[in-house]
């Protein structure tokens, strides 16, 4: 078997199609939307072979509506997809978001899915599902296994003591030779993060279809061993792999990544449980409008957005969020309580930090990762940044970040660690709500 990627199209007809999606996390905004899409694609190819494959964090307990609804709509969507297509979830760190692990489980095969992990539940000392499942493509089985981050800290709280996780790279090596024995379609997902993944990349097969998620980025990226994805986040990006034949009979694969807007056609009865759910979980708390924008703002628009106003709220030459702090974009028009806090996941005290121009050249540089930015770049979570265009190298710059960014200083900025200090009274939610506030016109222009 050998490899090939292109995202153009085929001389032959394609065999199956694989739908792939990653850390969806409740995203309401395009839950009926990506149900939709499944069904438009079916259309089109009108007795295509076809499976669906989530990687990993479909659930998001800071999503008020998910967290006081225990995912209703969520499962609803499972249900769908399952009804539509085979349809197969590899259990990541957001998975047991509302209910143990074992009972996560058990919730999710009972929507019709299948569930792929390399998660032990600690209570019984038995894997929490089958690390791998077969699922028929045309007329060859693919293969798919299912990888977990080990960071515990990235579980909630709650269920760390009932889990048992295995260092990504080490469980790979001991049990991918077996799992992948004779497949002649080896598929990864992976909910491990690239840090990880590029210590397992060399270990599959070739021809591999590696899925990746959990750092919140959207690339297409071939390998000696096959072809690493990662499907972005919020239910933004579909990926498409599409399975072809050379003439001699070797399979493989060619992929897209299609943009799933929030105005896109939505599945009618999975809107409507949304609405439904929406207007029985949400309080007058949640739906004040707290903000204004001029033009709807997509995740990673957002988050840009977000820490621009850090930068003048702290008044500082440059900020730093980290990428996973953020989740969905904003609306155009006004934004409610609901919307920012579904934007800006987490808040936090504000740390503030002296870096000489030089490292701020390179710290820079490595943030604002998009899909077209170099491989060797990516590492894992990164920082949406802003800061100023010409920076000289011998002068002293102050930047400014949040507690998970000054507490994770080495993932976030390197070495030699920085040494940060917390300003009293600067919590990020506060800092940056005045700018949304204000007329774009009448917003400060950065320092």
């Amino acid at each position: 078997m050998f490899f090939r990627l292109t995202v153009t199209g085929s001389a032959t007809a394609p065999e199956a199609l694989l739908i792939i999606a990653g850390d969806q996390h409740s995203a309401y905004e395009r839950t009926a939307q990506v149900v939709a899409a499944v069904d438009r694609l079916k259309a089109g190819h009108p007795g295509l072979p076809l499976a669906i494959l989530l990687n990993g964090d479909t659930l998001e307990y800071g999503n008020v509506v998910a967290r006081r609804s225990a995912g209703a709509v969520d499962f609803a969507m499972f249900a769908a997809l399952a009804r539509r297509a085979p349809t197969i979830v590899n259990v990541g760190n957001h998975e047991p978001e509302f209910y143990d692990l074992a009972a996560t489980v058990a919730r999710l095969r009972a929507t019709g899915v299948a569930v792929v992990s390399n998660i032990t539940d600690r209570s019984t000392g038995q894997p929490c599902a089958p690390a791998s499942v077969k699922v028929a493509l045309g007329h060859t089985d693919a293969v798919v296994v299912g990888l977990a981050t080990d960071n515990l800290s990235t579980y909630r709280v709650a269920v760390r003591p009932t889990l048992d996780l295995s260092d990504p790279v080490v469980w790979a090596r001991r049990n991918l030779p077996a799992l992948f024995a004779g497949a002649a379609l080896p598929i990864v997902l992976s909910h491990a993060g690239i840090k990880a993944d590029r210590g397992i990349l060399p270990l599959v097969p070739a021809g591999t279809l590696y899925a990746g998620a959990h750092d919140h980025q959207r690339f297409i990226h071939p390998f000696a061993h096959g072809l690493y994805v990662h499907s972005g986040s919020w239910n933004e990006y579909l990926t498409l792999a599409w399975l072809h034949r050379d003439a001699d009979g070797a399979p493989h694969w060619k992929v897209e990544q299609i943009r799933v807007a929030p105005d896109s056609p939505a599945d009618p009865e999975l809107a409507a449980l949304i609405k439904e759910t929406r207007a029985k979980y949400l309080t007058p708390e949640d739906t004040a409008v707290i903000g204004h924008t001029a033009a709807a703002l997509g995740p990673a628009e957002a988050a840009r957005f977000v820490v621009a106003a850090l930068r003048q709220a702290a008044g500082v030459d440059a900020a730093f969020i980290g990428n996973t702090t953020f989740g969905a974009g904003l609306p155009a028009g006004d934004v409610t309580r609901e919307e920012f806090d579904a934007c800006v996941r987490f808040d936090g005290a504000i740390f503030t930090a002296a870096v000489d121009g030089a490292r701020l050249r390179e710290l820079l540089a490595a943030g604002n990762l998009g899909p077209e930015s170099p491989f060797e770049l990516r590492r894992g979570e990164f920082s949406f940044a802003d800061g100023p265009a010409d920076l000289d190298s011998t002068k002293t710059y102050r930047i400014a970040t949040t507690d998970w960014g000054a507490k994770n200083t080495a993932r976030y900025f390197g070495d030699p660690a920085i040494s940060w200090r917390e300003q009293p009274g600067l919590k990020l939610k506060a800092a940056v709500l005045p700018t949304l506030a204000l007329p774009a016109t009448a917003r400060p222009a950065a320092p």
